[in-house]
């Protein structure tokens, strides 16, 4: 009997060592999926504290703080005020040295997460995720004004791609895999579980759906623990007491996060424009970070919280009263500092930091308070609110923020008062601006994504991959009768004019000919009269949706396809009907793959 049941109780275990049984295994169904999900979780957990680690190392080697004092409120107290303007040079040289010697070695731009499932099908290289993490630590490590999320997510999100790559993983699968990578980064980062899973449905999958809900929440949840287990409460955010809410209170609530939107634009349009001068300037990239670290120095020199992200600045205002010049101070300090930092090469996101200059915007606007009516927010509630406000204008996903909020405080009447300012602020960002912090830097590339949807496949549903190339030609010039002879009724649909120098010059409708009452010894009526599309035409690269709307905007039932704008040649004919057939099938496709039928 226990020979009989032994191959069974170890076939389990034999998976697990036998690559091809694991890959089976993980490819099975929605278990498979869960058990991958748990794995991108207990790995985005020891990489976010892995990465805190080593940033509280190099804060407190350079500044001489101790491991357990945030930089951005510990630096007050530094003695030696020089340590503030050296410290972020010396990382803007070393950032540039990495940067040049990259430039030499790599030459393809990095993918982040949104990139790769919206364009890659969830395929990013993980060298690329380590460098970037790299480089976030040494800017956030220097006392550059970014956070650490960015590489969080990077890291994360790129050992998941690449071990569901290795496994074989379907498309779907993959890209699912990279948001369970990304939600544990910023679980762990934030010691919130639900504003992880959020995160990676609004942000990084860019949809929700019954499949991919278990996998990302396990990330999360497991990632939540590793993070607690190894760094205790290192990620928290505490909250002052608050208030009871009263329906009075979300008037001033829409109208904050509504101001939010219109200074999260202002961030993001100057953090572009940073960019834009430093390329237009004739300073060399590995200069830039140097330069940007001595800017990021003397706004340091007047207020140290503004170094690093922000999370003991943030606390510490949070937890005092301050007056509104300083409020106010503070908040254009960071927004400077912030775009400078990115601005000028230093790696890093904007999470954090738009949190904090949230709450700063929330306190000030509590000043305002008492001039609504019956409203009872304490300054501690307008902070959270303009945090969240603020966060979702930048960095966006209504529902990430909000249970941000929910599980900083605990208290729903403040949750549902924070949704409400989010939606406003999303709502007035969409309409007035349209893009995210991240969307919006794909925009300035020349990338139109808006979001994580899948839209990779799209591009690669090209006119050339579904064009037909054996075509009817015919020489512009030749006579209609000759046309009719060698052209006679019931051998093609459509014939394609080229000129003498096999140019495309338009088409001809075999109906159109036949109907024509031309006589036979009208020499002098050619084609040319029957010609139709002489400058429509679509070219190789073109994707199935811009195909489909030439078509519309032509009312073309078929047009020709030509190598390029100066050679004009022609290499093949599309029809309105197989392309929209094609489009509808790979559409369904995907769909089936996303629920899982597939």
């Amino acid at each position: 009997m226990l020979q009989k049941f032994q191959p069974r109780r170890l076939g389990v275990f034999s998976a697990l060592f036998d690559l091809g049984r694991f890959r089976a295994l993980l490819r099975r169904g929605e278990l498979g999926l869960v058990f991958a999900g748990a794995l991108a979780g207990i790995v985005s957990g020891c990489a976010v504290t892995a990465m805190s680690f080593v940033s509280r190392k190099l804060h407190s080697a350079i500044y001489g703080i101790t491991d357990y004092e945030r930089l951005s409120s510990a630096a007050v107290a530094i003695p030696d005020k020089s340590v503030l303007l050296i410290a972020p040079i010396a990382g803007g040289i070393i950032l540039g040295i990495l940067l040049y010697i990259l430039s030499r070695t790599r030459k393809k731009p990095m993918v982040d997460p949104i990139e790769a499932n919206a364009l890659h099908g969830g395929r990013m290289s993980l060298t690329d995720s380590i460098l970037v993490a790299v480089q976030n630590l040494i800017s956030n490590g220097f006392g550059a004004s970014v956070g650490l999320e960015a590489g969080y997510t990077q890291l994360a999100a790129g050992i998941a791609s690449k071990f569901g790559y290795k496994m074989q993983m379907r498309r779907a699968d993959l890209r699912m895999l990279v948001g369970c990578g990304a939600a544990g980064a910023i679980a762990a980062a934030f010691n919130a579980p639900l504003t992880g899973a959020f995160y990676a449905f609004e942000l990084i999958i860019g949809s929700y759906s019954i499949l991919t809900l278990t996998p990302v929440v396990v990330s999360a949840l497991i990632s939540t623990m590793i993070a607690r287990l190894l760094a205790g409460d290192d990620f928290a955010i505490d909250i002052d007491h608050f208030g009871a809410i009263v329906p009075a209170d979300y008037l001033p609530a829409v109208l904050l996060g509504a101001f939010c939107a219109g200074i999260g634009i202002l961030i993001m349009q100057g953090v572009a424009w940073v960019e834009e001068f430093a390329r237009k300037s004739s300073i060399a990239p590995p200069f830039r970070p140097a330069l940007g670290g001595l800017v990021v120095g003397l706004l340091a020199l007047i207020s140290p919280q503004v170094l690093s992200a922000g999370h003991g600045a943030l606390h510490l205002n949070l937890s005092t009263n301050v007056t509104l010049s300083a409020l106010a101070g503070l908040f254009i300090l960071k927004s400077l500092a912030s775009a400078v930092s990115i601005g000028s090469g230093f790696r890093g996101g904007l999470f954090f930091a738009s949190l904090f200059m949230g709450a700063l915007l929330g306190k000030i606007f509590a000043y305002c308070g008492p001039y609504f009516d019956h409203a009872t927010l304490t300054p501690a509630v307008y902070a959270v609110v303009g945090m969240s406000s603020l966060a979702v204008a930048i960095i966006g996903g209504p529902l990430t923020m909000t249970f941000l909020a929910l599980e900083i405080t605990g208290d729903f009447p403040i949750t549902a008062l924070v949704l409400a300012a989010v939606i406003t602020s999303s709502l007035v960002v969409r309409t007035t601006f349209g893009y995210s912090f991240a969307t919006w830097r794909f925009h300035l590339r020349g990338e139109s994504i808006r979001s994580a949807h899948d839209v990779g496949w799209i591009r690669n549903l090209t006119v050339v991959r579904m064009m037909r190339p054996d075509v009817h030609t015919a020489d512009v010039n030749t006579s209609i009768e000759e046309f009719r002879h060698r052209f006679p009724i019931g051998s093609a649909q459509r014939v394609i004019l080229i000129d003498k120098d096999e140019k495309y010059a338009g088409m001809v409708l075999m109906p159109d000919i036949y109907a024509s009452p031309v006589e036979k010894d009208d020499e002098e009526h050619g084609l040319a009269d029957f010609i139709r599309h002489r400058n429509d035409f679509l070219q190789p690269q073109m994707n199935a949706r811009q195909a489909a709307a030439l078509f519309d905007q032509t009312q073309s039932e078929a047009l020709v396809v030509i190598n390029d704008l100066i050679e004009r040649k022609v290499i093949g004919l599309l029809t309105e009907s197989y392309t929209l057939r094609r489009y509808s099938e790979e559409l369904d496709r995907r769909r089936r793959e996303v629920s899982g039928e597939i």
